[in-house]
């Protein structure tokens, strides 16, 4: 989610993966921890995203088990549209259960916003407080929309949120980007706070804890964080853009989701500028290989990169391939899943 300049605005992974020893060194990780990849028997990919100025969810099919080459379904129509809030949802991220969860139940989650209804400056400062939530239990029937609010009224907006399983709190963490006006401030016309990372903790995405601040670097306003697991316990890639210098960096964690975060080539290291909305997933074949999806907002969304040193800024991405990527795909996620799943989803849209 962008914040123009002008204004000072599922990702994804998939738990069901084998666990493979590879060389961690490089990750500042124990040499004898479990590094956790993709399971080769997963045989391609789901993409959700939205498509430019339409605010809607739009599945995307990979084709066969290439990470870098996808078929819109559905015949490039929105797989739905949401019903409540403003009627428009962007950032959409899908979501998969954990826990007692997982393997049974999905879940997408994204921003409220139509842009067209509204302007970028009215959007930060009464914009939606909630997230958006369906569900679904077999990936093709989407249920239950609802808009959640999980701020109070000294926010200017909640953007971007994503969820992760936390083995450590059996528990969903979401997160978001928001910023804050003052309580004597009600109109919110005044100067905010910066935009920061807030998180609550939730078992339905019905009922959240209180948020609570997760990433403040005031003045540099940070938001679009997404995480990506190494192990099923401690160890993090995650990946976040500095709005204020609109790049996008990457920091790693091998003492759990609140422990400390390390950035990998100092303070300005970075993978990329001027976009916005990385994405992240393992590849499904290649041992120790992860894609990350970049936005270029001003120009034509996703662009795919792919790395075997992740936890590197500069210099450990690489552009790939994009004779099979389609253009235009915005701020979204991408979710591993078997042949199964493959098949039923291709019969269903394709």
């Amino acid at each position: 989610m962008r914040i123009p300049s002008l204004t000072l605005l599922v990702s994804t992974w998939a738990w069901a993966c084998c666990a493979l020893v590879i060389d961690t060194a490089s990750l500042g990780l124990d040499n004898n921890q479990i590094v956790q990849r993709a399971d080769p028997s997963l045989a391609g990919y789901l993409g959700v995203f939205f498509l430019g100025a339409d605010p809607y969810v739009y599945f995307y099919l990979s084709n066969g088990n290439n990470p870098i080459s996808f078929k819109a379904l559905n015949k490039g129509s929105p797989i739905f549209k949401p019903t409540k809030g403003t009627g428009g949802v962007r950032d959409p991220t899908i979501v998969p259960g954990g826990g007692s969860e997982a393997g049974k139940k999905w879940y997408i989650i994204g921003t409220d916003l139509n842009i067209g209804k509204t302007t970028w400056d009215a959007a930060q400062r009464t914009g939606s407080k909630g997230i958006f939530v369906w569900e679904s239990t077999d990936l093709i029937n989407w249920v239950n929309e609802r808009l959640v609010i999980v701020e109070d009224n000294t926010a200017g907006m909640v953007w971007a949120p994503e969820a992760i399983w936390d083995p450590a709190k059996g528990q969903y963490l979401v997160h978001w980007a928001s910023k804050f006006y003052s309580p004597s401030d009600p109109s919110h016309t005044g100067t905010p706070s910066s935009t920061k990372i807030r998180y609550a903790y939730t078992s339905d995405f019905r009922t959240f804890s209180t948020p609570q601040t997760y990433i403040d670097r005031s003045p540099t306003n940070i938001i679009d964080l997404t995480i990506l697991p190494l192990n099923s316990s401690s160890s993090y890639l995650r990946f976040m853009k500095d709005e204020s210098l609109k790049t996008v960096f990457v920091e790693t964690s091998t003492t759990g989701l609140f422990g400390s975060w390390t950035r990998v080539g100092g303070a300005s290291a970075i993978i990329e500028s001027g976009v916005e909305g990385p994405a992240a997933y393992w590849d499904n074949t290649t041992p120790g290989k992860v894609h990350l999806l970049l936005d270029f907002y001003g120009s034509d969304g996703y662009r795919p990169y792919e790395s075997t040193n992740p936890e590197r800024n500069s210099g450990g991405w690489t552009a790939s391939s994009r004779t099979g990527w389609p253009t235009g795909l915005r701020h979204g996620s991408v979710l591993p899943v078997d042949g199964t799943v493959w098949e039923r989803l291709n019969a269903r849209w394709g």
